[in-house]
């Protein structure tokens, strides 16, 4: 009864409140989540403990008045983000195509060329929704991504379908493997955002990320060795409220010509660089590191890479000599941050 009382409340609350919302222009939207950000920021601040630890350990060597400022900054963000979510539930293509915009087609068109499956992985920073939503009419690969089921089965049923109506495979962990390990007309490009706490910390990559000791998702990594695809880092970059652009960097062509771990550690690296350098367009509100440190994190890594090396026998071996693994390091080397 209560799953029934749910759902009908959330289709009630879909078609007479958010729908109606979301056919408005995007510039009357930002009206509604001004009002939002003021309630944030002044009434009821929206997880300010979590969101106040997480930038305390992420930047340990900031000022509090600046890290204050990109909590602020944060919060208009989300804000933003909340009225551009609505907004692609009825935006059109013409108009998601004249705000979101991409800089180099040149590395997805060559794969493409090649007959290349494509990995492309990212965090949840700046408007990722549009990119889920515009994947499929922006690049000549099929698009697919991997998606987390919502608890709320309306909500899941309903973005799910509001995200592929342009083409978009939406893929869950029942048909992954079903999906990408078929005949395809076309190669697939699937899109994974990697940088929230995965569910089991012993079966993570753990590496220093944002100033901490963190676990990340190893998926993409084994994927790309089991379907043999190439893997590219995508940011998105703010040009102005309510107008992105879309960068790629290839990290490899061919998963076995990279040595274990290096995958994962060359693509949070990177979405480690867009945080820093615009602390604010990323997730703070997500509880990221609530994963336990397993004790002996050395073990656990040679433990791992031993399994991963009989699974994946063609990866290629890493020299003795350049086996510095930032899983090991009790000072992590400082990194900057932005100040705006």
């Amino acid at each position: 009864m209560g799953n029934k009382i749910s759902y009908l409340s959330s289709a009630l609350l879909y078609y007479l409140v958010v729908y109606p919302l979301s056919l408005l222009p995007l510039s009357v939207i930002y009206l509604f989540t001004d009002v939002l950000y003021f309630i944030l920021t002044r009434i009821a601040p929206y997880r300010k403990r979590l969101i106040s630890k997480n930038l305390y350990k992420s930047f340990p060597q900031a000022s509090h008045a600046h890290r204050k400022k990109i909590k602020r900054a944060f919060y208009q963000h989300l804000c933003d983000l909340l009225a551009e979510s609505i907004k692609n539930i009825s935006i059109s293509e013409r108009e998601l195509r004249r705000r979101f915009k991409v800089s180099n087609y040149s590395i997805l068109n060559k794969l493409y060329a090649e007959g290349k499956d494509v990995l492309l992985v990212s965090g949840h920073y700046n408007n990722w929704e549009w990119m889920i939503t515009a994947q499929n009419i922006l690049f000549r690969h099929q698009a697919a991504g991997i998606g987390m089921p919502l608890s709320n089965a309306f909500w899941n049923k309903k973005l799910n379908e509001r995200r592929a109506r342009f083409g978009m495979e939406i893929l869950s962990a029942n048909n992954l493997h079903e999906f990408l390990g078929s005949e395809h007309p076309k190669p697939i490009a699937t899109l994974i955002l990697s940088d929230q706490a995965p569910f089991d910390s012993l079966k993570s990559y753990w590496m220093n990320f944002l100033n901490q000791k963190t676990p990340v998702f190893f998926g993409c990594e084994q994927l790309a060795h089991q379907y043999n695809s190439a893997v590219v880092y995508f940011v998105i970059n703010k040009r102005k409220r309510g107008y992105y652009k879309v960068d790629f960097q290839l990290i490899c062509e061919n998963a076995k010509d990279m040595h274990y771990g290096e995958i994962t550690e060359k693509y949070t690296k990177l979405i480690e660089k867009a945080i820093n350098k615009h602390p604010e367009y990323w997730l703070w509100s997500h509880n990221r590191w609530k994963r336990h440190i397993p004790e002996n994190l050395e073990a656990l890594r040679i433990e791992q890479q031993e399994k991963f090396e009989k699974r994946f026998p063609a990866v290629k071996k890493k020299l003795n000599t350049d086996s510095n693994n930032v899983t090991n390091s009790e000072n992590p080397k400082s990194i900057q941050y932005a100040k705006f």
